[in-house]
């Protein structure tokens, strides 16, 4: 049987992670289509994908002329890399396509590709939102971290990082927050990408650390809290205010934990990921790879691109605001034109899952405002509203452990006109169990409460959950 010795040109691909053909048989088959027409071999070319393409240019005058069409490597990038315009993996131009494909095999080719591929889908996702909704926070992700400052990182806190967070790190080594990017008004930086909350004094908002800074943090907490130098958790994400929250990666078993009211004292922390979904954390030929830290990202991409949550502005200061908007998390209620919308998010830095009594505490958002057309009462209409009384009722496993009545809220008394921004305030429970829920009633008075234009009437605060999720942000 003939055989045909390989080009140079062809083991020079193949030291770049493209496989190649067998010696004999596969390669008679590639000589065969010598006498394939152009628009046919470019066909065939598409339907066998980037790898085999880039081997088979290297074997004739015909197939290298083929293979260099521009716009067959456009289908490849758009294919496989989501591309439509030819960048590098740093976002520069490039002269091609076809050098596009090169410049990123070059750059990820030692990584399984459906994995590079999906945490590139991953940042998309995110960095899509962010350029469109909060360009301020896309202008804080760095780009992608060196190999050489990855092994930094190992070497000096002596782990290896999961292969999924090895990629994202790749892709964009955190977030660089300088002193510009924090306001006077508020205590430290709105401008996190995992976003926060804030109830009273405690404001949180997480942004993803830079490698240089998860060195720092990690070794300053490991000695602050006494954890053993041979510890595997590393932090990777932080508050940026003044009220401490702490996410750590287990590099040997690849989940995701943040800190809970005993991390200073115990160092007690919970998982943010479900356990079952972690595969394959360092296996280059594992089916699946995923880390809590990559499964962590793509579930707070999917939140904000499907409205879940979204952008909080209040003056100047525009933040991620993680009080989820859409049911069945964010429960509304319209009662005679007054609109009330209401949610909860987990505190697990103020929660204590060993103590026998408010193991859980939750912070929740209540959104009021009058409808546009104003309220209706008995067929008397209204122009303004003010709020006089609350009733909270509040349930642990469908037991109520609260029954509240009260004036005002957080000590205000709001006053509602048709169309105005709604008023906002947020405040707190401990609850015993990891589920429960709240609801009640406002008590409004049509015009104010210092020139009432009619009697009270009850406004529904329809029953909203209080529930440990699946996934902690």
């Amino acid at each position: 049987m003939q055989t045909h010795p390989l080009p140079q040109r062809v083991r020079k691909r193949a030291r770049l992670g493209y496989k190649l053909p067998h010696h004999t048989t596969e390669m008679d088959e590639i000589m065969g289509l010598e006498g394939v027409g152009d628009l046919e071999l470019h066909i065939i070319l598409s339907k066998l994908g980037p790898k085999i393409t880039a081997v088979i240019s290297c074997v004739s005058k015909k197939f290298r002329d083929s293979a260099s069409d521009d716009s067959l490597w456009f289908k490849f990038c758009s294919d496989d890399l989501d591309l439509s315009v030819p960048v590098d993996p740093y976002g520069n131009p490039a002269p091609s396509f076809k050098a596009t494909y090169e410049l990123w095999q070059e750059a990820f080719g030692m990584y399984p590709w459906p994995l590079v591929k999906r945490v590139k889908r991953c940042w998309d996702r995110i960095k899509n939102w962010l350029t469109t909704n909060f360009p301020e926070a896309e202008a804080t992700l760095q780009k992608g971290a060196s190999e050489a400052e990855i092994k930094e990182l190992e070497s000096s806190l002596k782990v290896k990082l999961p292969l999924p967070t090895r990629i994202l790190y790749r892709f964009h080594d955190g977030q660089e927050l300088d002193h510009e990017d924090f306001s006077e008004s508020v205590p430290g930086c709105s401008l996190g990408l995992i976003g926060g909350y804030s109830f009273y004094n405690h404001i949180v908002n997480v942004y993803v650390l830079p490698l240089r800074q998860v060195i720092l943090q990690t070794k300053k907490i490991n000695h602050r809290l006494g954890f053993s130098s041979r510890s595997k958790n590393i932090v990777v994400a932080a508050s940026s205010t003044f009220s401490e929250k702490l996410f750590f990666l287990n590099c040997t078993n690849g989940q995701l934990y943040v800190g809970t009211r005993n991390l200073a004292t115990d160092g007690k922390m919970m998982p943010c990921v479900p356990n079952a979904l972690i595969s394959s954390v360092h296996d280059f030929n594992g089916g699946q790879q995923q880390d809590a830290m990559l499964l962590w990202l793509e579930e707070h991409g999917r939140r904000l691109q499907d409205g879940i949550i979204r952008l909080q502005e209040e003056g100047t200061i525009r933040s991620i605001n993680l009080f989820p908007e859409k049911l069945p998390l964010c429960s509304i209620a319209v009662t005679n034109g007054v609109q009330v919308r209401a949610s909860a998010v987990f505190v697990p830095e103020f929660s204590d899952l060993q103590a026998e009594y408010d193991k859980y505490l939750f912070c929740y958002s209540i959104r009021m405002c009058l409808l546009p057309k104003g309220g209706i009462i008995n067929g008397m209409s209204f122009s303004s509203c003010q709020l006089n009384w609350r009733h909270w009722i509040i349930r642990a496993n469908d037991v109520i452990v609260s029954d509240v009545n009260g004036e005002a809220v957080i000590g205000k008394f709001p006053l509602l006109h048709p169309g105005q921004k709604e008023f906002v305030y947020e405040s707190c429970t401990p609850i015993e169990s990891s589920r429960g829920s709240i609801e009640g009633a406002f008590t409004f008075v049509p015009g104010s409460l210092a020139h009432p234009k009619g009697g009270p009437f009850q406004v529904e605060v329809a029953r909203f959950p209080l529930q440990l999720p699946d996934y902690i942000f």
